[in-house]
Parts: structure tokens; sequence; C-alpha cells
């Protein structure tokens, strides 16, 4: 069981001056999801190495158990200062994909044609691909293997307005990630702000903010029995 887990190059949060880049616990939770259940992982990244973490995500009152058991593993550490770049990865060598969140991929994987490629390459061989929080955006341009939007018709989640709101990004973030949803056909839904959900539909799994990343990664390791 192989996993290619797809972070964010980005690490400009808009003209604010203020830096973005993944969300920790939504690379970490999942990272050990997949661990423990004996998978092997390989990150990418647009542009390959280290990828930025979001600031905020590192601050004491964001960790969690499973962050800090990531930034105490050697083996984590080595594997995230040196992902692949995304252009040189190969679909045919993983069983699913998984996209953690923070704003970052609002900049870069929403419209980087290696990673639109790679998730109509997974769906088209009936691979499963998950996403969390903000990650849903990287499927904006994506198309299913009818030409039409991938989430058309689909049930999806992801960062809700109102929490995007609650973080006071809303005029910052180039498009609202349940507008976006909404506006490709997707059937969106959201439970309260920062509780956990998580939708499954056939091949594609969303969750809609941090405190989802750990379901979400359970259900794609659902999908592959």
């Amino acid at each position: 069981m192989k996993i290619l887990v797809v972070l964010t190059s980005h690490a400009d949060l808009g003209d604010t001056g203020k830096k973005t880049g993944f969300w920790l616990e939504e690379l970490a939770a999942p990272y050990y999801v997949f661990k423990d259940a004996g998978a092997e992982m390989v990150l990418a990244s647009p542009q390959g190495g280290q990828p930025p973490l979001d600031p905020t995500s590192a601050a004491p009152d964001a960790q969690t158990d499973s962050t800090r058991r990531f930034d105490a593993d050697a083996e984590a550490g080595a594997a995230l200062a040196d992902t692949r770049r995304l252009d040189t990865v190969d679909i045919a060598d993983f069983d699913a994909v998984f996209y953690p969140g923070g704003h970052g991929p609002l900049w870069d994987l929403a419209n980087d044609a290696a990673s639109v490629a790679l998730i109509e390459a997974a769906i088209a061989a009936g691979k499963p691909v998950a996403a969390v929080c903000h990650a849903p955006g990287v499927l904006r341009d994506v198309k299913g293997t009818d030409g039409a939007p991938l989430v058309r018709g689909k049930r999806v989640t992801g960062f809700a307005n109102s929490e995007e709101a609650a973080v006071g990004l809303t005029d910052v973030v180039p498009f609202l990630v349940e507008d976006m949803l909404k506006e490709q056909g997707g059937d969106y839904s959201k439970t309260a702000d920062w509780d956990v959900h998580v939708v499954e539909d056939g091949l594609l799994i969303t969750g809609q903010n941090p405190a989802s990343s750990a379901k979400a990664a359970e259900a794609l390791l659902g999908k592959l029995g």
C-alpha cells in the first residue's frame, strides 16, 4: 500500500506580508494514520524539497499529539525536507493520493497542471483521492472522465466560508473553497465550524477542516481495503 502525499510550495499569504504554507496537523495526523497501518508514503510538492509550514500551525495552541509526534520524528522530518517534485511523480506507482491543506494550495496547487493531471489520472485509474480543509481547492480545475468538473454532482466538503471569516482571511485568499465547490456543481455540506466532517463520494474524499484530517485519512485507507 503506497500513498502519495501532496503538499504546497507556496509561502506568501497574499499581499499581507505574512507567511502561509501547509497546516501541520493536516499532514501529521494522516501521516500516522497511514504509517501505523503499514502504508508506505512518498511526499511531493510542486517545487520539491522542503515545503513551507504555515507558522500559525506551529503555534503552541495548535499542537496535538500527532504534531508533537511528527516534530520528534527524525524520519518524518527527513522525508518532509526532501519532497519529490510533483511533475516527476507517476500515479501508476501509487495506490492513493492525499492532499493536506493550509492556505498555500489555493495559490499553487489549484493552478498546478501536474496536480490536475495527477488527480485526473488517479480517478481514471480507480484510485482514491482525499483532500482536507483548503486542499479541496486543488479540485477547481480537475475534470472527470466525462470532461465535466470532477466535483459536479458529487457530495463534497472543505473549509467553510464561516471558518475563513473566523480567521479573518475572506478578502485575502484568491477564492473561497466553499464557494468554488458550489460553483463547480458540487453538493457541498458542512458541520459546525471546527467540528469533524468528512464526506465520501465514490473515489473522492473531502474533509472540512484540520479536525477532519485523521478521519479523512482513515476513510482513504477504507477505500484501499
